[in-house]
This record gives C-alpha cells, structure tokens and sequence, in this order.
C-alpha cells in the first residue's frame, strides 16, 4: 500500500533555533508526510501520538541538510515538529491530505511526558505563539 501525496509545502526560516511544532492533523483529515531541506538544515524531530502503540509518547530525531539530501517519513499519528540549526533554511515536505484549519493540532514542544532534547534552552528559542502554548500530550483526546 502507497502513499499518495496531494500537497507539497515549502517554508523559509531565516533565523537559526526557530521551533516549529509539535504539529499533526487529526482524522479524517490525518496527514502522512514526507519532509527534506532544499537549504541550510534542521533537527527533525517524530513524536508518536498512537495511544495503543507500544512506542507511545515516544519520539525520534534526525539531523537534515541539503547537502546530505536525506529525508524522513512521518506517518499519520505522529506528531511533527523541527528546529532550524542554520539561517535562511529551507524545508519542503510533501503531505497526503490537504491542510485543514479546522483538523489542526498540536502538541506542546516542552512536554515533560515526552521530553524531547532540543539541543537548546526556551530562552534561545525562537517561535510563534501558536506553536508556544499547544496542550500536553496527556491533555489531548484519543486522535489516534
């Protein structure tokens, strides 16, 4: 079974230690997507959201560059999230849904239940409010 891929999003960072995340659209409208960096680079960070799944709350990272060309898939029912580790990075990830305001969610990057390793404190962080102030993972509902 295939994944089709209906959108392709591409974003500009231009400051380094811009948190963007822990981001992920809940069903039906749950997205798979499939993320690389067209310039500088990123530590690209999965958080998996599945309450029955063994490996729940768990999260995995990989560094990406342009020069490496490496990406990395992140099924539905995971949570996404990335830090930009260079200026004026540009990341391209292609999704199998279209976005939807209405299914948009997020989890807090700071999650002490998740406890992901920025590699770098609040204070040097850059980000949207939006992104600031999504609730704890055990404050959310079932989604997946």
């Amino acid at each position: 079974m295939g994944v089709s891929f209906v959108q392709d999003n591409q974003v500009s960072t231009y400051r380094t230690k811009t948190l963007r995340g822990v981001h992920f659209q809940a069903p039906p409208r749950a997205q798979d997507k499939l993320v690389r960096v067209l310039k500088g680079a990123i530590l690209d960070v999965a958080v998996d959201l599945r309450r029955n799944s063994g490996t729940y709350a768990k999260w995995v990272s990989v560094r990406l560059t342009a020069e490496s060309g490496k990406q990395i898939f992140v099924p539905k029912g995971f949570g996404h999230a990335y830090l930009t580790l260079e200026p004026n990075t540009e990341v391209l990830y292609k999704v199998s849904d279209f976005y939807s305001k209405d299914h948009e969610r997020g989890v807090a990057w700071s999650d002490p239940d998740i406890n992901i390793d920025w590699g770098a404190g609040e204070s040097e962080l850059v980000m949207v409010d939006r992104d600031r102030f999504f609730p704890r993972l055990a404050d959310l509902p079932p989604y997946f």
